[in-house]
């Protein structure tokens, strides 16, 4: 889940601050570094953010489909236990199970 701390991180990485209750007023900039992002600045990255969530979400549950169901069968290829079409279509099927947009 995407939330507005996150989007507040993503621009302004390692800044100061501190962040009370949920509005903007709440958001007391420590930084001397970094420039304050203005509300608009966090609700415009918040939004990429939430959009690009279902395709972190898809990326998370390859990776560990792939760790879990693909590189075992990769390993029983180099073997002579399995083969390397088995193993293309293992990643295929984890590819079409968790798309991508």
């Amino acid at each position: 889940m995407t939330t507005k701390i996150m989007a507040l991180m993503s621009l302004c990485p390692g800044a100061a601050w501190s962040w009370h209750g949920d509005d903007y007023a709440g958001l007391e900039w420590l930084d001397t570094n970094q420039q304050k992002p203005s509300e608009k600045e966090i609700d415009d990255e918040f939004a990429r953010l939430q959009a690009m969530e279902p395709n972190r979400i898809a990326e998370q549950n390859r990776l560990a489909a792939y760790r879990n169901e693909s590189d075992p069968l990769f390993f029983k290829s180099q073997r002579g236990e399995a083969t390397i079409e088995e193993w293309k279509a293992k990643i295929a099927d984890i590819k079409k199970r968790y798309p991508k947009s």
